[in-house]
């Protein structure tokens, strides 16, 4: 039975103090051991903390460097690919679909039905392949206009007292080299028998020709303007057939004769330029086109031809800038209202924010970013040129219909418009999960960034669904460009548009380019001036 204090002896309660001091001694040391661990344990906790944020953080910047080299990877395999196709494939973007349009689908899931084995047998088939010769489509016929020599042949045999039963025809094509030659104007002059002081001298006056005591006639200028700007032969190429028939024409002459020439038509392209203008539809694309550099010997510069092509006139103008800023087009635009059709080239961006002013994309540059992206995701990229292609399906359909503006855009809204919200929802589900800069993810960014403007031609009849034919406008000038290197100045650049204007309209209109020049040659010096829209290629009577 434990002891009150106050019942314990002094000695009793000395050794039981005693006792408390060395356990609260100890239970002290524990404490202090106890702490001193804490704080150890909890610093360690701290440096481990530590370590595991700074593995998250080195974890998270090499997943973010593992995407980075992934996508580097993949971007430079497609490089690689296209460079390989550029080198030995096609160079056409044509997509062919494993859905065909207006195509119909076999059934494919049927139901499943027992097969019975087949017995193994061994049977000798023996037949005859027939011999199938393609018929050949016969050759097409000599075009109507072209002048025909008869050349009678007889037998060499006697034919007296035979009968002619018919005739064998055949038909050759035979070529005459361009001639040179000279036209001598002779004027009679007359004077009264009678004599007088004020006899009076009668004589016919000259035609107005294009160069006044110049030696060629409109004939000759329209055909070195043609050669030139049609047929892309330089003039010193010219100057050497020329001497084939020992006809010397120095070069200077030469070069006045295309001076001359640009500076009679020069009032036919301004007015060509206001009646393209002032269409409510344009279409607009630019080219390069290096031209010497006065400043720097030996050197060029590089200029720009900037294109519209009116599809309501069917016409084309060529403007030439020496750069590629907004600079130029802003200057020639600066009345125009309507729409402005265009590729994806960051200056037309403006044009879309003026007022009176209806950005419209272009379909094709759109498809063409699908096109490079097939290698990179085929199943991807299948699927939107796919839908792209039902959408020029339907404009096919329009234009073998031969439908009215009206016609067409009824045509659209009934059938493209469900394929285009189609193809709009499938491009932004798959833009979440592409890699930005791999050519799927720039194919994605190029069409949705540019949505709606693409969509513009669903809306207007008149409206074609993308910048074909302003492309196809200025297609000739790169074998132009191969052929002549570069302009000789920036004059020389600006003529050459004028020329580049009437006869890629003359080409729209199937107009044979060198009668259309020489006509004009012929009956622009003494044409009135308000009348003339009546000499414009879609407008001009040959």
């Amino acid at each position: 039975m434990e002891k009150h204090p106050e019942n314990l002896t002094i000695e009793q309660l000395q050794k039981q103090i005693l006792l408390l001091e060395k356990e609260n001694k100890s239970v002290r040391e524990s404490y202090q051991s106890t702490t001193e661990n804490y704080h150890l344990l909890n610093a360690s906790h701290q440096t481990l903390n530590r370590n595991h944020q700074a593995l998250l953080t080195a974890n998270e910047s090499l997943e973010k460097q593992r995407n980075k080299l992934q996508q580097e990877v993949s971007y430079m395999s497609f490089q690689i690919e296209q460079m390989r196709r550029l080198l030995h494939g096609s160079k056409r973007e044509r997509f062919i679909s494993n859905e065909q349009v207006n195509q119909l689908t076999l059934p494919f899931e049927t139901e499943d039905t027992p097969v019975k084995p087949i017995e193994e047998q061994s049977i000798k088939v023996e037949y005859n392949r027939p011999r199938y010769k393609k018929p050949h489509p016969g050759r097409t016929d000599f075009p109507a206009h072209l002048p025909v020599e008869e050349v009678e042949l007889e037998p060499l045999e006697d034919t007296t007292g035979m009968k002619c039963i018919g005739q064998e025809i055949t038909k050759k094509l035979d070529y005459t080299p361009a001639q040179l030659k000279v036209i001598k104007y002779i004027r009679n002059k007359y004077v009264a028998e009678e004599k007088s002081d004020s006899q009076k001298v009668i004589i016919a006056d000259l035609p107005t020709f294009p160069i006044e005591k110049g030696i060629a006639t409109a004939g000759l200028l329209a055909q070195v303007a043609v050669d030139k700007y049609v047929d892309h032969l330089p003039l010193y190429r010219q100057i050497e057939r020329f001497k084939r028939d020992q006809v010397r024409i120095p070069p200077s002459t030469m070069d006045s004769w295309i001076l001359r020439m640009s500076q009679l038509v020069e009032p036919l392209y301004e007015a060509l330029r206001n009646k393209i203008l002032g269409q409510g539809y344009l279409q607009v694309d630019e080219t390069p086109i290096k031209v010497l550099d006065p400043a720097k010997k030996g050197k060029t510069h590089q200029g720009y031809y900037w294109v519209y092509h009116s599809p309501l006139q069917g016409a084309v103008f060529f403007d030439y800038r020496k750069g590629r800023g907004r600079e130029g087009p802003r200057e020639l635009l600066k009345d125009f209202s309507g729409y402005l059709q265009s590729d994806g080239y960051g200056v037309y961006e403006w044009f879309g924010k003026q007022e009176g002013i209806v950005l419209q994309g272009c379909m094709a540059h759109a498809r063409r970013y699908f096109d490079k992206a097939l290698d990179y995701d085929k199943q991807g990229a299948s699927q939107v040129l796919s839908l792209i292609q039902k959408l020029y399906a339907i404009e096919r359909r329009a234009r073998e219909q031969n439908l009215s503006p009206a016609q067409r855009k009824e045509l659209r809204l009934d059938k493209a418009l469900p394929v285009a919200n189609e193809l709009g929802k499938l491009m932004a589900s798959m833009y979440k999960d592409a890699l930005p800069k791999s050519p799927m993810g720039q194919a994605l960014a190029y069409s949705i960034a540019r949505w709606d403007n693409l969509l513009n031609y669903l809306y207007d009849g008149s409206l074609e669904i993308d910048n074909n034919l302003v492309e196809n406008a200025i297609r000739p000038n790169a074998l132009g460009r191969k052929n002549y290197l570069f302009a000789g100045s920036h004059l020389g650049a600006q003529r050459a548009a004028m020329f580049y204007t009437f006869f890629g309209t003359c080409k729209m209109h199937g107009i044979n380019p060198w009668q259309w020049m020489k006509k004009v040659l012929e009956v622009l010096p003494d044409h009135k001036a308000n009348k003339l829209e009546e000499l414009f290629p879609q407008n001009i009577n040959i």
